[in-house]
Order: structure tokens, then sequence, then C-alpha cells
């Protein structure tokens, strides 16, 4: 009986030491609170996948009226900003090569002849390929907005002719659902949110042990009659409680400040968060257990957290695109469980009965590494 009334105890005097220890250092605090911030803000504006205002320039060797609407029909849109009109293709490279643009349409002298004489026109789109990503969308929008001038031109045609009634034998309609304006803010930013809580929480973490090894502070605990087990979750309490409150603040953030989609419940994704957050927290104190120094304990945490989360979690790509190898190693991350539960909770509004799988992995998860950090832990009393 003195057992059991003795262990809530133990466990709440370390809770209380790791607590005081958070509170007497405010700069640590601020820090731990404050840079997760100032990423979201950074990540938020600067990594943003809408290609829109792409400066394009235009070799015209028609020079006719029909040319001219051919150009106008890419600066009309709000994808291209016009650029300059060149000259030749020396110029062409000069602008791409530099930056300075980031398309050039080349017009054939006989553009108009050929089509109001009822031949095929062949354009060439120079595109500058640098930036893979970025040049596909670019293509996708030449293509559209060539598709948009056929039609026209083939409606004009029909009229000429007195032909009413043209209609194409097989025409698209597309819909883009949970995300109709297609804004990457709605993608990216709940990314954010399990990437950032992925690797901020484990290095902070990981040198909750470390540090009192190196001031050899961790002989107190040795020594003490606490077990292994609530020396872990006493050290690691506090810090998911310090990396709740920056997943509140993230939240807020890209709700309100980036007006990112949000369309599911709030209640699901906090308690989610929170398995999530012993998982990353219980990485980082099972790395303190096993490192002797503050350096190595950072360098693995961040070796260990940052480019898996980012690389293997889903963040850019599924993770069913992956291959067979990226796949394995995005099943021992905890970010790739999460992933698809907060992006299905932001933008799909799905509950609980459809992330059964992704809850269940994360609990186990949460049970492994503990309980490798406490069998370590106890290995280094022994």
């Amino acid at each position: 009986m003195i057992n059991l009334i003795m262990l809530p105890k133990r466990l709440l005097a370390i809770l209380k030491k790791e607590f005081r220890e958070l509170l007497r250092d405010p700069l640590y605090l601020t820090f731990a609170l404050v840079v997760p911030v100032v990423i979201i803000i950074l990540m938020g504006y600067g990594l943003i996948l809408d290609v829109k205002n792409i400066p394009v320039s235009f070799i015209d060797y028609d020079r006719t009226q029909l040319s001219r609407e051919y150009r106008h029909s890419f600066t009309n849109s709000e994808y291209f900003k016009f650029y300059r009109l060149i000259d030749s293709y020396r110029e062409a490279e000069n602008l791409i090569q530099s930056g300075e643009c980031r398309i050039v349409v080349v017009i054939p002298p006989d553009f108009s002849r050929k089509l109001y004489g009822g031949k095929p026109a062949q354009v060439q789109v120079l595109i500058d390929g640098s930036f893979p990503m970025r040049a596909e969308v670019m293509k996708g929008y030449v293509s559209a907005i060539n598709m948009q001038f056929n039609q026209r031109l083939l409606k004009e045609y029909a009229d000429r002719q007195g032909i009413s009634g043209v209609n194409f034998p097989v025409s698209v309609e597309t819909r883009a659902w949970y995300n109709p304006a297609l804004e990457s803010k709605n993608f990216i930013l709940p990314g954010e949110l399990v990437t950032t809580l992925m690797f901020y929480s484990v290095l902070l973490a990981s040198l909750i042990v470390v540090r009192e090894k190196e001031s050899g502070s961790i002989f107190n605990l040795y020594c003490s009659p606490v077990r292994p087990w609530e020396v872990v979750f006493g050290k690691a309490i506090p810090y998911v409680a310090v990396s709740f409150v920056t997943y509140l603040i993230i939240f807020a953030f890209t709700v309100g400040l980036f007006k990112t989609k949000f369309t599911g419940n709030f209640i699901f994704l906090t308690l989610s968060t929170i398995i999530y957050l012993f998982c990353t927290v219980g990485i980082g104190v099972f790395i303190s257990v096993l490192t002797k120094t503050q350096i190595t304990a950072m360098l693995i945490a961040f070796l260990g957290s940052i480019i898996p989360s980012f690389i293997y979690s889903g963040y850019f790509s599924p993770v069913t695109s992956m291959s067979q190898t990226g796949q394995l190693i995005s099943k021992t991350i905890p970010a790739s469980y999460f992933m698809v539960i907060v992006r299905g909770v932001y933008l799909k509004g799905i509950g609980i009965e459809s992330f059964i799988v992704e809850l269940i992995s994360l609990l186990i998860y949460a049970v492994i590494v503990y309980s490798l950090a406490i069998i370590s832990f106890r290995k280094r009393i022994g």
C-alpha cells in the first residue's frame, strides 16, 4: 500500500522539478515557443507552390492581329505577366538564363496564314526547367490557354460559315473537391504543423537527460529510489506540455493568419496531437538516454527527425507514390501517420472513424519508444 502511494508522489516530484527548470530559464522557454512560430511564418509565406504572375516574353515573327490575340490570351490570365517582346533566340536564352523570364513563346512567321488557310500552326514554348515542379505547372497552363484559343478560333470559323450549334464531341468539367481553388497553403501549412511538431519536439526532448549527464546531476537520480519509468515520464510530460502550447499557437496561425481551410473537429485534432506529441517527445527522451553529450544528442535528433519528417512523411508527395524502400521508412516515422490525420481533418473534415489505423499505430509507436527509453535508462542505472 505504501509503495502504491509513493509511486505517484515520486512521479509528481520529478514533474515539479522539470517544470521548475523550464520556468527558471525564461530564455529557453521563449526559445521553445517562439522559434516554431518563426518557422511557420517563414515557411507559410515563403513555401508557396502556387504559380502566378509568371513573366513571359514573346518572339512574334508574324506580327499580325491574330498573333497579337494569341499573345493576349496569355497575358490576360492571372498566371502570366507580359515581360517583353523580343526579336531573337539569343535574347530568349539570356532572359531565361538570368531568371528575368521563365517562359518564352515563339510565334512562327506563317502563324496567321496557316490558321486562316485551315492548316495547323505550330507554336514553340521555351520553359525554364531549372524548377521542374514549376515547369510542369507552366506546361499545364500553356496547354489550357492554347486549348481555349483553339476553341475560340473554331467558333469564329463556324460563325463565318453560318454553322450554328457547334459542339465538341467530348467536354470535360473538372471539379476539385476539398480544395476547390487548389491553393497550396491548404496543403503546405497543415503539413508544416506536422513536421514542426515532429522535429522541434524531438530536438527539445533530446536534451532532457543528457544535459544532467554533462552537469553530473544525473547521479542524484541514479542513487534515488525512483523507478526508470517515473524518470522517463516525469521528464517527458513537461515537454509534451510545452509542445502542446506550440501546437495551439501554430494552429492559431494557420487558421487565423494564413486563413488555411479547416473543416474538421478541433477536439479530435487536439486529442490526436497529444498522442503524436507523446511519440515525438518519446523519441527525444530515448535519444537523450542513449547519448553522452548534448551536441551528439542534437545531431542525432536533427538527422533522425528533420530529414525523415520532410521527405518520408508525405509532406510533399503521397507515401503511396514512393518506392517500396521509401514506404518502409515512412512506417517508422510517426509524422507519416499524423500527416494523414491532420490533412484529413483540415481539408476533408473526416472524423475518428476514418483514422483508427493511424491512431492505433501512433499508440503502438509511443509504447515501443517509451519502453526502449525505460529499458535503456534501467541499463544505465545497472
